[in-house]
């Protein structure tokens, strides 16, 4: 089986059994408990817990876009296509982080696994806890399938509310509104802490705002 046809096949067979009861954050981070089942061989199920950990979903445009890293050369060009024809269109950026935990065999069926997962789910009384059955060679891709679907079920709620506050309205500098509103937050944690200053740097940089701030900026280490 090639590459890409494992992936579909991963994609195809895993199941989000249980998903969280809550949906991302629109102003915070949200911190997700997952139970991954994959098959191991016949009598044998692998239970890996981890968490992932979903940061503040972050308000972009595509020309702010350009400037960040991690991206490959064909997402790059389409990042500057589209910065082409709708250069301070917002959107909502999600970015998330894999903390494994555990991994268990166990010998019971799957469905047994799952009820006692579930039973202990229920004792915690957590509602952001989420059982997925998964593929074992590709395990990380049906843990990325869940965090896709994860978003994509989020993503209405956060832009509304994201509009309702007007955080997406965009003014004649090419800015969302949420954005300022975050650039205040960065300047204040700067002030309260000068390790947090290159934080600052960079989002101003990538907004092409530093001369637009650079006063405010030096003034947070002038003397009195």
């Amino acid at each position: 089986m090639e590459p890409d046809e494992k992936i579909q096949y991963a994609i195809e067979h895993t199941e989000v059994i249980r998903p969280p009861e809550q949906s991302l954050a629109t102003f915070g981070t949200t911190n997700i408990y997952y139970y991954l089942i994959t098959e191991l061989m016949e009598s044998a199920n692998v239970v890996r817990e981890g968490r992932v950990i979903a940061a503040r979903p972050k308000i972009v445009t595509p020309s702010y876009l350009i400037n960040l890293e991690g991206f490959t050369t064909q997402a790059r060009r389409f990042i500057e296509l589209m910065a082409e024809k709708n250069p301070h269109e917002p959107g909502i950026f999600y970015s998330y982080r894999n903390e494994p935990k555990e991994m268990n065999i166990a010998s019971e069926p799957v469905k047994e696994i799952v009820d006692k997962i579930n039973r202990r789910i229920d004792r915690q009384h957590d509602p952001l806890s989420a059982i997925i059955k998964g593929v074992e060679e590709l395990w990380d891709v049906s843990l990325l399938k869940f965090t896709y679907e994860l978003t994509r079920s989020s993503v209405h709620s956060n832009v509304a509310e994201m509009e309702r506050r007007g955080l997406l309205h965009v003014d004649t500098a090419g800015v969302p509104g949420g954005t300022r509103n975050y650039i205040d937050e960065l300047f204040e944690k700067a002030r309260r802490d000068a390790s947090r200053a290159p934080e600052l740097v960079t989002e101003l940089r990538r907004w092409g705002l530093f001369s637009e701030y650079q006063d405010r900026f030096f003034s947070l280490f002038k003397k009195t």
